[in-house]
């Protein structure tokens, strides 16, 4: 895992961005697809630690998360199309 290092500063620098699109962008749509963006980073984040730290239980918590994180763009996009 010597490259892991690279992996995490990239995953650095996507959160920054998208953070700062978060703060920045100048609708709510490119907000919320920033959240979905840290979403799935995140979701990321917790595959490199499986591989890293060898516990597959990541994995499982990894799928779940992306599940419920892509459940709660799709409800917030259906409240902003006025669906709900």
């Amino acid at each position: 895992m010597i490259g892991i290092n690279i992996y995490l500063a990239l995953i650095a620098i996507a959160t920054l961005l998208s953070v700062y699109r978060v703060f920045r962008g100048p609708t709510t749509v490119d907000r919320l697809v920033a959240v979905d963006i840290m979403t799935t980073i995140t979701a990321g984040l917790m595959v490199l630690f499986a591989l890293y730290y060898e516990r597959m239980i990541f994995l499982d918590v990894a799928l779940v998360y992306a599940i419920l994180a892509f459940g709660g763009v799709i409800a917030f996009a259906r409240y902003m199309e006025g669906g709900l």
